[in-house]
C-alpha cells in the first residue's frame, strides 16, 4: 500500500527533527511504485543483518516426553474462530538482549541460526512456563511479562510447540529496533527477509501490541508493519500477499515497548491452548494450557490420584491424563512452520516418532471428574475420546460435590467452580454444603480452587495456605490452595 501524501504523519509524542535536518537528510518516500535499483542501492549503504538468518534443522534434538500413538495423520480440528491475541496485552513480549548480527552463511542442519524467542502465556503462569521451558532444555529460559523469553535454533522451536503445555504460542524474533516515527516500523518490517519463510502466493496476517508506549494508534503502526512486509515481498517476487484474519498461512506479531519496536514470526499458527480435541464445550470452560498451568502450580503429582468435582467439559482432567501418560500437547495439531518454505517434513516426523517411543499407555492412579449437568459429563467424555484416551483414563460421572464422598485414597483436588457471572445460577448454599462434606470426608486431600470471589476462603470457611494470582481471560482470579486436615476441624 502506498502511502498518501495528505495522511497525518505524527502517531508518536516524539521531538521530530528540525527542517534544516530533514533537508539534508530527507525520508526516504514510501509512495509509488519503488524503483528497484536505486532502492537496493541505498539499502547497501545501511547496516545488514538486523536479524538472525532462518537455519537449517538439527537432527541431535532430544525429546523429553512421551506420545500416545501414531495416529495424528486424521487430526482433529476446532472451527475456524479470530485469533483472540490481536491487539491487546496478553501478546506484551519480553525484551531479551539485541538480536547478534552474524554474517550471511549458507543454510544448513548443521548450522543452524539461533534465535530469541517469547512465549506469551496467561498471566499468572510466567513462573511455571519458565520452569517447563527449562524442564525442555531451553536452559536460560527467563519469566517475563506475561511470557517467558529464551533462546533456540529451528528445531527446539519446533520442539517448543510440540510439548509446551503452558504456552500460547511460540515467537521467534526477527528485527528489533529503536523507532521514533512511523515510518520506522515500515522500514523495520521491510528489511526483514520474510520470503525465507513466506511468499506472495500465501495469506498473511499481522497484530499488533504495546505497553508504555507514545503511539496513538495502534491500528496504524499495525498498518504500517504490514505495508513493509508487503512491499518487500512485491519487490522481490512480483506480487503482495493477500490478507487473512482468521486462518491465514503466515502471521507476524509486531510488539512496541516504549520507543522499542519488535518483530515476531509466529511459528504457531493457531494458539497452542488449541490442542485439536476440545469440540464440545460447557459452560465457561478454562482453556486448555490454564487447566495445564493449574495443575502445575497446585504442584501435582501425577503419582497421585486427582479429582474434580465440577468437572464441566473435562479439561483440568485431560490434561491431567496427558502430563501423567507424557503425552506432548500439540501431538494431535498442525503448527504454523508446517506451512512455511523450507520445512523439513522429514525432521519433524523424526521429532514426533522420538515422542511416540516413550509412550506409556496405562495410568496408575486414578483421575475422577464430576458435574451436576449431564450434558458437561457427555462433552467431557467425547473430548476425551478425540484426545486418543481409552475410556477407563478418566472416570466421568454425574454427581453432586456437596455429596460425593472420596473415589479412592487421597490426592488432589484441582477445580474451576462456578463464579462470577455463573453463580447466578447457584444455589446461595452451595459453599456451605460443599465444604461440610470436604471436612467431613476429605481428610489429607489437597484442595485447590480457582475463583475471581476472593472471598471464597471465608465462604468455605477454610484457611488458604496460598493465594496465587492469576488470570482466566480477562477475570482477575486466585488459585487458592488449601490443605484438608482433619483434626483442625470441629463437626460441620
Amino acid at each position: 500500500m502506498s502511502d498518501d501524501a495528505d495522511r497525518p504523519r505524527k502517531t508518536l509524542t516524539l521531538t521530530r527533527p528540525s527542517r534544516s535536518a530533514q533537508d539534508e537528510n530527507p525520508r526516504r518516500k514510501r509512495s509509488g511504485a519503488r524503483a528497484k535499483n536505486a532502492e537496493q542501492l541505498e539499502r547497501g549503504k545501511e547496516k545488514t543483518g538486523r536479524m538472525p538468518q532462518a537455519g537449517g534443522l538439527r537432527n541431535d534434538s532430544a525429546s523429553p516426553a512421551a506420545a500416545l500413538a501414531d495416529r495424528n495423520r486424521d487430526e482433529p480440528r476446532e472451527p475456524d474462530k479470530p485469533d483472540e491475541l490481536s491487539g491487546g496485552e496478553d501478546t506484551a513480549a519480553f525484551i531479551g538482549e539485541p538480536v547478534v548480527e552474524k554474517r550471511r552463511r549458507p543454510l544448513s542442519a548443521k548450522q543452524a541460526e539461533v534465535f530469541n524467542v517469547f512465549a506469551p502465556c496467561p498471566q499468572g503462569l510466567e513462573e511455571a512456563l519458565a520452569a517447563e521451558m527449562q524442564a525442555l532444555g531451553f536452559e536460560d529460559a527467563q519469566p517475563g511479562r506475561a511470557g517467558c523469553g529464551f533462546t533456540a535454533d529451528w528445531s527446539g522451536i519446533q520442539r517448543a510447540n510440540l510439548y509446551s503445555r503452558l504456552a500460547t504460542r511460540i515467537l521467534a524474533q526477527v528485527a528489533q529496533e529503536e523507532i521514533g516515527h512511523e515510518d520506522d516500523i515500515l522500514d523495520l518490517a521491510y528489511s526483514v527477509p520474510w520470503e525465507r519463510w513466506f511468499g506472495a502466493e500465501q495469506t498473511l496476517r499481522v497484530d499488533t501490541s504495546a505497553i508504555k508506549s507514545p503511539v496513538r494508534s495502534l491500528q496504524y503502526c499495525n498498518l504500517r508493519a504490514k505495508d513493509g512486509i508487503c512491499d518487500r515481498l512485491r519487490d522481490r517476487e512480483g506480487a503482495r500477499p493477500d490478507i487473512d484474519t482468521v486462518r491465514p498461512d503466515a502471521r507476524v506479531h509486531l510488539f512496541i515497548q516504549g520507543t522499542l519496536a519488535t518483530l515476531y514470526l509466529d511459528t504457531s499458527g493457531e494458539s497452542l491452548f488449541k490442542r485439536g480435541w476440545r469440540l464440545d464445550k460447557g459452560e465457561a470452560p478454562l482453556r486448555e494450557n490454564l487447566a495445564a498451568g493449574l495443575l502445575a502450580l497446585a504442584g501435582w503429582d501425577p503419582a497421585y490420584p486427582l479429582m474434580d468435582p465440577f468437572c464441566g467439559s473435562g479439561t483440568i482432567l485431560i490434561e491431567a491424563a496427558g502430563i501423567a501418560l507424557g503425552v506432548p500437547a500439540g501431538i494431535w495439531r498442525p503448527f504454523g512452520f508446517e506451512r512455511m518454505r523450507g520445512f523439513d517434513n522429514r525432521h519433524w516426523r523424526d521429532l514426533k516418532d522420538d515422542a511416540r517411543t516413550r509412550i506409556r499407555t496405562q495410568l496408575d492412579t486414578p483421575l475422577v471428574g464430576c458435574d451436576l449437568d449431564p450434558q458437561a459429563v457427555e462433552y467431557a467424555r467425547a473430548n476425551a475420546e478425540r484426545a486418543w484416551l481409552t475410556p477407563d483414563t478418566i472416570r466421568f460421572e454425574v454427581g453432586d460435590a456437596r455429596t460425593m464422598e472420596p473415589p479412592c485414597e487421597p490426592g488432589w483436588i484441582v477445580t474451576n467452580p462456578p463464579y462470577g457471572d455463573r453463580m447466578d445460577q447457584i444455589d446461595d448454599g452451595l459453599w456451605r454444603d460443599w465444604a461440610s462434606n470436604l471436612k467431613k470426608h476429605y481428610a489429607g486431600w489437597r484442595l485447590h480452587v480457582i475463583s475471581s470471589d476472593m472471598t471464597l476462603p471465608q465462604q468455605l470457611r477454610l484457611k488458604p495456605q496460598r493465594r496465587t494470582p492469576i488470570h482466566n481471560g480477562a477475570l482477575d482470579c486466585r488459585l487458592f490452595g488449601f490443605e484438608l486436615v482433619a483434626s483442625s476441624y470441629r463437626d460441620a
